[in-house]
């Protein structure tokens, strides 16, 4: 699968309100995807620091692109499972989110997501997903 494909997978498949975060496809491979979660002002909660709701959608986002590289398409999903750990804020940088398919079935993915702002010290939140699998 190439970024362009999976940007249309985000154009075609998620809400307007997702869309709205502006999230890009920068990386695909056989098992994984790195989107970009652009910096915004309108994302940042009390204190500068994007919210943690945007941080999570973006980690659900990035695992249905991640699970669809894995599958070679897009397949109707839907998310099972999310938990999500929160371990520093992300003020005024882009946020690179990471999805790794852990394991691929036959009716359920799992995916391991890291979230770190650009040019950080390191995560600052960590999420695993479970994705029922529809099509």
């Amino acid at each position: 699968m190439t970024t362009e494909e999976g940007d249309a997978i985000l154009k075609d498949n998620f809400a307007p309100w997702v869309l709205d975060l502006g999230l890009r496809v920068e990386e695909v491979g056989e098992r994984h995807a790195l989107l970009r979660l652009p910096w915004s002002g309108r994302l940042a909660r009390q204190g500068g620091g994007i919210s943690g709701q945007a941080l999570m959608a973006a980690a659900d986002t990035a695992t249905v692109i991640a699970i669809s590289s894995a599958r070679g398409g897009f397949v109707p999903m839907t998310t099972v499972q999310q938990s999500t750990t929160f371990q520093r804020p992300v003020t005024a940088a882009d946020v690179l989110v990471e999805a790794r398919v852990t394991k691929l079935g036959r009716t359920l993915a799992f995916a391991e997501i890291t979230l770190g702002a650009e040019g950080g010290p390191g995560p600052a939140a960590q999420a695993s997903t479970v994705y029922a699998l529809l099509g």
